[in-house]
Parts: structure tokens; sequence; C-alpha cells
């Protein structure tokens, strides 16, 4: 099974970094920085910062473990994290190589009910708790 670990960026004017993918055929979604953890990521934390590196080309400050969402085919575990700056610039993802895997825009969307609800984020259970809680996520207990 494989485990992938996203971040709920929450920026310094309390938005929430998102990434809206464009595929051939679909509609658009958006989902949440992250990706498959490696095997050389010293830690799930370690990997988490590694894809903000490449997915962002910023730094996060991981606060906490807020939701785990178990598959079939993977285990996504969603950490709570605060970005000061991002440079997209800076970008290197090997996704951004592959035209095929479609567009990657970086979105900014309010952390309140009426901007998570504004979107489709993926998955649906943490697009839920997102407007559900908006920025009381940090007061959600850590699951770590």
């Amino acid at each position: 099974m494989k485990t992938r670990v996203r971040g709920v960026l929450v920026t310094p004017g309390g938005g929430v970094l998102t990434i809206k993918r464009v595929r051939p055929g679909k509609a658009p979604y958006w989902v949440l920085p992250g990706g498959g953890v490696e095997d050389d990521d010293a830690s799930l934390t370690e990997a988490l910062l590694r894809e903000v590196r490449e997915e962002l080309g910023g730094e996060a400050s991981v606060r906490s473990l807020i939701h785990v969402l178990e598959g079939p085919e993977d285990r996504q575990l969603f950490f709570l994290a605060t970005i000061e700056k991002w440079d997209l610039s800076r970008r290197s993802g090997p996704e951004f190589a592959d035209p095929s895997r479609g567009e990657y825009h970086v979105q900014e969307v309010p952390l309140t009910t009426a901007g998570i609800t504004s979107i489709t984020l993926v998955p649906e259970e943490v697009a839920a708790l997102l407007a559900e809680h908006g920025t009381g996520v940090f007061a959600l207990a850590d699951l770590r």
C-alpha cells in the first residue's frame, strides 16, 4: 500500500494553498499539495516538506496530523502546516515535466466554509473537515 502525505498549508492571510488540476477530458478539481512518500524520506513530515519544496518552491512549518484516509490502494495523511512564502519559479516536481499529466495551478482559497465549498476539493472528506472548521482546524487534536 502506498503512503501519501498532503498539506493543509495555511497562509499568513488565512487562506489555504490548493492545486487546481486541469486534465484533458475531466472537469477541473482541486487537491492539497503533497504526494507519495519516498524510500529516502527520513519521516512523513520530511516527505511533506520535500513535496512542498517540489510543488510550491516553499518551506512550511508542520503543526499537526489532522486526518488519515485509508483507501484500498493508498493511505493519505493530512498534515496541518503554515507557510509564509512560496516561489513557483522554484517548482521542481517531476509532474511538471510531463505534459500528459495535465496542468497544475496553485490557488490560494479562503479557509472558510464559503471558500472551501466554492471549489471541488478532493477528497470530499477533507473538504468537509475544512469547510466545517475553517481556521479552527488549529484546535483539532494532533493524531500522531
